[in-house]
């Protein structure tokens, strides 16, 4: 090949750090906008569906948050296609508008009274695009992060895809505790829950404008270099065949994805249903508890970087394995907020040595030509079928009496992770992003020479 078809550094980049940020940014607001339906589905549930019980209209718009996960892989496959095929650039553009136009359409979407059945209908509509949009959004930014991190600081900075994944979870339930501050709860129910998602649009449009301005990856363009014919890039038979790497995503995440909602999103009703805590209790416990978990995340990261990320990995799955069912049970038994808070921060401490950097694990698995899509398309039909029904099989099994079967539920899946982490090898050790930046470094040096040779002697 010439080396004008390898000149993949010609532009002037901007740092690191710059790129992070526009692409965690982006994250935050994706998962914002996903969770503010969660967050304020207890005002909207009236408007959309038919008056009578409001236990039955919960249900309805649980279901609809279900329906969301489950067109996650979906979008994984079309957006990790779309990244590996045109860029990483282009495809968390377009995930993010995607995600601000099912915002700003379930804000102005009219309700039950005044179109009937068609607005719960459009609701689901608005909100598979979420899903398609938010499926699309982790595999690519978890390479995109991965891929614009400095070598050797990988861990670091792709932790930072769940600390905007967490913060985004965070900044929905600030705006609802301020709206609730400001609008009395008869106007919260009538329109101010439209608020949140006009917010949740906003944003999506301005973080549109700082991703269209953040640099392409040097990786995806070494792919298209190499790969000049588009034959590869994206394609799902190239990424069969590479099942090895995408039975390990599936492992990996299996065990991390149950724990994470086990001790994020269903925590909180865990502690008001079973140990039976105060509700405002609850809220700041859930709060300042995923505050400090924020903060957890690149100090896991940066530790990967230093002793690897399979030790941590291992951590993790030892502790899911051996403590999640006495952790479980001693927060059923909690009496006051100080021990519940106490024992949410422990599993916090033990899944974070999964959070924090399986998004840069399962991006060293794969070449930059399926690299969107090996990390998102085995991820999100792992997470839709097990992160999306945590919390309904926790419930159904606490209904049938058998709430202590969840806890073992927990532990077994990550026994099974463990597993994979022990057999696997090290990631950072045999990382195909490295081995992508040796080549990148390689070529540039080569090209440096050629004008050194070409410019003569002064």
């Amino acid at each position: 090949m010439q080396t004008e078809d390898r000149q993949v550094h010609s532009a002037p980049t901007k740092s690191v750090s710059a790129n992070v940020i526009r692409g965690s940014l982006g994250n935050l607001i994706e998962w914002y906008d996903w969770y503010a339906y969660a967050a304020f589905s207890i005002y909207f549930a009236s408007v959309f569906f038919p008056s009578g019980n409001q236990t039955a209209q919960l249900l309805n718009t649980a279901g609809i948050f279900a329906v969301g996960f489950l067109v996650r892989p979906l979008g994984g496959w079309l957006f990790g296609r779309y990244a590996d095929r045109y860029g990483r650039r282009a495809a968390l553009t377009l995930s993010v508008a995607l995600m601000g136009v099912g915002s700003l359409g379930i804000a102005v979407l009219p309700g039950y009274a005044q179109i009937g059945s068609l607005a719960p209908l459009l609701l689901v509509g608005l909100r598979l695009l979420q899903g398609l949009s938010l499926g699309g959004e982790y595999g690519t930014s978890a390479t995109y992060l991965s891929e614009v991190a400095t070598p050797h600081r990988r861990g670091f900075y792709s932790s930072f895809q769940y600390v905007t994944l967490t913060s985004g979870q965070l900044v929905a339930l600030g705006v609802q505790i301020v709206l609730q501050q400001i609008l009395t709860s008869a106007q919260m129910h009538s329109w101010g829950w439209r608020i949140a998602f006009v917010v949740g649009a906003a944003a999506a449009v301005t973080v549109m404008w700082l991703r269209r301005t953040m640099d392409e990856s040097a990786n995806f363009k070494l792919a298209v270099a190499e790969d000049t014919a588009d034959t590869q890039r994206g394609s799902l038979r190239v990424l069969l065949s590479y099942p090895r790497e995408c039975l390990t995503v599936v492992g990996l995440t299996l065990g991390g994805t149950i724990a994470f909602y086990t001790f994020t999103t269903y925590m909180q009703k865990f502690m008001i249903n079973t140990a039976g805590l105060p509700k405002e209790q609850v809220t700041w416990i859930n709060f300042v508890a995923l505050l400090i978990f924020v903060g957890l995340q690149p100090v896991y990261g940066a530790l990967s970087d230093r002793i690897g990320r399979r030790p941590l990995l291992i951590a993790f799955g030892i502790g899911a394995t051996l403590c999640t069912v006495p952790i479980l049970t001693a927060v059923s038994h909690a009496q006051s907020a100080l021990p519940a808070f106490g024992l949410m921060m422990l599993g916090l401490l033990i899944v974070s040595g999964y959070t924090s950097i399986n998004a840069v694990v399962k991006a060293e698995l794969f070449p930059a030509r399926i690299r969107a899509l090996g990390v998102g398309l085995p991820y999100a039909l792992t997470v839709a079928i097990f992160g999306g029904s945590t919390e309904y099989v926790a419930l159904w099994l606490k209904n049938a009496g058998h709430e202590n079967w969840f806890f073992f539920y927990v532990a077994g899946c990550g026994l099974i992770s463990l597993l994979v982490y022990v057999f696997m090898g090290e990631t950072s050790r045999t990382s195909q992003l490295e081995r992508e930046t040796q080549e990148l470094q390689e070529d540039k040096a080569k090209r440096a020479k050629v004008d050194d040779v070409a410019v003569g002697p002064a």
